[in-house]
């Protein structure tokens, strides 16, 4: 018999109850912006091209772009649509890009948890450490002003263990299940836990580091995907996040075809469009009580 992980029951998405999100709306879409930091010398890491030798220049300082220019671009952009987003943010921004963490606390967005950073992946840690782990992530973004309700792991790295800790500290939400379009309930030893959305396929990195697609397609799959979920939203409420990187989506050349293609949707003005974080979504499922 296959191996089952007994956080959630299959149940297809024509059978379930219906419900909406506040205002009557159908299709609640967030952007998760991922701040991240990485290890010279070593750890993990997206790579633009091969690493050679190291410490790896070249991908290392093309990954610290996203901190230091591609960030504050797009807060240009967001800013200019009034547009909130939801901060997946490693706590260890707090000391290698200070203020960073703080633009995103001072602009409105909803700050959630990236683990502490994306040189390493918290799935092989021990039980007690990566609880550890998580205690010291939530204490850290608190200091921001406001506990973090919604924890994205780095690299979607989860243990076995990952659901029961983020519970147990608190956590309403995560977003490292990609198993649906709508929030579901995961079972854990300390109560329900909330599964939000997070594409991995409306996604940079995978798009245009995976696929080696480019901005110009990448926006036209956010297009594509808006257009279909409004066709279905009418039978279902439904969730799109839009996952983005500053140092990938950052880049001079890939912030056109991104702002066209959100400005466009932002202008249309959708009456069924609900523009919102993970953190509200979680909010409102968990005060009416809908996700399965």
């Amino acid at each position: 018999m296959s191996q089952h992980h007994d956080r959630y029951a299959y149940r297809p998405i024509i059978d379930r109850p219906d419900y909406d999100w506040p205002d009557g709306r159908r299709l609640a879409i967030y952007l998760g912006v991922n701040y991240e930091v990485f290890d010279f010398g070593g750890g993990l890491g997206a790579e633009l091209a091969p690493s050679q030798t190291q410490p790896d220049v070249m991908n290392y300082a093309w990954r610290d772009y996203g901190n230091r220019v591609g960030a504050w671009r797009l807060f240009d952009l967001f800013d200019r649509l009034q547009l909130r987003t939801t901060a997946l943010l490693n706590s260890a921004v707090l000391d290698r890009c200070p203020g960073l963490a703080e633009a995103c606390r001072d602009r409105g967005d909803e700050i959630a948890a990236h683990g502490g950073s994306n040189a390493q992946a918290q799935g092989k840690l021990s039980r007690h450490a990566e609880r550890m782990l998580i205690a010291d992530v939530t204490a850290r973004l608190t200091a921001l002003g406001t506990a973090p309700t919604g924890w994205l792991g780095p690299w979607i790295s989860e243990s076995e263990h990952t659901p029961d800790l983020l519970a147990a500290e608190g956590y309403r939400y995560v977003l490292d299940w990609a198993h649906d379009d709508q929030p579901t309930q995961l079972a854990t030893s300390d109560g329900p836990l909330l599964s939000i959305p997070y594409s991995q396929e409306i996604n940079d990195i995978p798009s245009i580091i995976q696929r080696h697609q480019e901005a110009d397609t990448f926006a036209a799959m956010i297009r594509a995907a808006v257009e279909q979920l409004l066709s279905e939203c009418d039978r279902r409420p439904l969730v799109l996040g839009i996952a983005l990187h500053p140092y990938i989506m950052g880049q001079a050349h890939r912030v056109p075809p991104l702002a066209k293609v959100l400005t466009e949707l932002r202008a249309a003005d959708d009456p069924r469009i609900w523009w919102t974080t993970a953190g509200d979504i979680a909010a409102h499922v968990a005060a009416t009580g809908v996700a399965v």
